[in-house]
């Protein structure tokens, strides 16, 4: 299916490779902020509109529409900020670096046009801390965009350095770290929409997200859509790392399956060896196994297609997130990890452990004392020392983690142990075999 290996029209990663387009000469020589004038000419609410029926949905992982979250702003709101998250710390995610580094006025166009749809004058880049390189190039592309007047007037824009925690990239967390204090999720509600940012309305965009912002104001929400499929309008940035003959950063149709990015995309895997799983989007998704790489990349295919089973932590039992739909996995994040034949489940399942106990803000007990109690049970039986109940230990407490959480890092630890033991267990299985201790 040569068709849908290929994007209709690079969107976000068209200027990729050009040194050039990384100063704002070489941005408006190609097209650069001539968006932000017409879209200056419109209404607010005309924006707002257009990017409700472009099926833009948010690329940090959620995937809620962006038109729809910027409507929960009030419409009496004194005071609105727009941030956003370019705090990418997701392991297997590695494409808004890419993007802020190879296309950063364009971030800062799509900043500017979303901030003119919400009416918000003092706005917020959150980066990294770790991303030097971008930072300088970010910092620079606004000092540049100052000097020209596309910022200073109506619209302010400050790029701030995170510092490190992975915690920060949740978004009540994040706006707690900007306003200087500690980088702990909040309680919601409040949404940040009606009480954010220095208790006012905001909204909190993922860097991927606004730079699509002005190829929807220039060719229409309905040509954006016509990109996608279903709900999901647009392409998708995935960055594919893991066993793959050729890894990066690719700007791919909504359509695409795991399969055809594997095979046709990045070349395969080395040494003609077969995929055991993959990651579909970060470290926090479920995983997918060899017999479902047929599915789509697009957000609502890996949540209801019907070829991917059920989570079933043990025979009989279905893992049930609420609302009758069982946990399959999701696009998330976008970064894609595959994992060949010769992969050793349970320690790269330790691994993943390893970094989200280390990440735990604390502030929740379930979340404190269960991730780390993962870590340390997940590490036992990937070396070999496991007890013949500790599979079904590690499935009792993600159960008992995922869902009694402020935010969502619990169950971005719960998610994978529980995808991983129903659809590997074997594997765990082996590790007590090997010292005489089946479960």
């Amino acid at each position: 299916m040569a068709s849908q290996l290929q994007v209709k029209e690079k969107i976000v990663t068209a200027r990729f490779g050009n040194e050039a387009a990384r100063t704002i000469a070489g941005y408006e020589s190609s097209g650069g902020y001539k968006v932000l004038k017409k879209a200056l000419a419109k209404s607010p609410e005309d924006i707002t509109n257009e990017v409700k029926a472009s099926n833009l949905r948010g690329r940090g992982g959620a995937g809620f529409s962006t038109g729809v979250k910027w409507g929960f702003v009030p419409k009496d709101a004194k005071e609105v900020h727009l941030v956003c998250n370019a705090d990418e710390s997701e392991p297997g995610t590695c494409k808004d670096r890419e993007l802020m580094y190879w296309d950063p006025h364009l971030l800062i166009e799509g900043m500017i046009i979303a901030a003119h749809a919400l009416k918000a004058v003092h706005n917020y880049i959150y980066i990294r801390g770790e991303m030097m390189r971008e930072y300088l190039v970010l910092q620079k592309a606004v000092d540049e965009a100052y000097a020209k007047g596309y910022l200073g007037t109506h619209c302010h824009l400050t790029v701030h350095r995170g510092a490190g925690a992975y915690i920060c990239g949740e978004e009540t967390a994040l706006l707690n770290s900007l306003e200087g204090l500690r980088g702990q999720p909040r309680l919601k509600p409040p949404f940040p929409a009606v009480k954010g940012l220095f208790g006012n309305p905001t909204i909190v965009n993922n860097v991927e997200t606004l730079m699509n912002v002005p190829a929807i104001v220039d060719k229409g929400g309905a040509w954006f859509a016509g990109l996608g499929m279903g709900r999901s309008g647009g392409t998708r940035i995935l960055c594919i790392s893991g066993h793959v003959n050729k890894p990066g950063v690719f700007e791919l149709p909504m359509g695409i399956t795991f399969r055809e990015m594997i095979d046709d995309v990045c070349g395969g895997v080395p040494k003609g060896r077969k995929v055991k799983a993959v990651i579909p989007g970060g470290v926090s998704m479920p995983p997918l196994d060899a017999d479902e790489l047929d599915v789509p990349c697009e957000f609502d295919a890996l949540q209801t297609d019907e070829r991917i089973k059920p989570v079933m932590v043990r025979p009989g039992q279905q893992f049930d997130l609420g609302g009758g739909k069982a946990l399959r996995t999701m696009a998330g994040s976008g970064g894609v990890v595959v994992m060949d034949d010769q992969t050793d489940i349970p320690m790269a399942t330790w691994r993943i452990m390893k970094f989200f106990a280390h990440e735990s803000c604390g502030q929740c007990t379930p979340c404190r004392e269960g991730v780390g109690w993962l870590e340390k049970v997940c590490r036992r039986v990937a070396d070999g020392n496991g007890k013949p109940d500790d599979i079904e230990l590690m499935a009792s407490i993600a159960h008992g983690i995922a869902g009694n959480t402020i935010c969502a890092l619990g169950d971005a630890a719960a998610w994978p142990m529980l995808g991983f033991l129903t659809k590997f267990r074997s594997d765990f299985e082996a590790k007590l075999v090997s010292k005489g201790r089946a479960a």
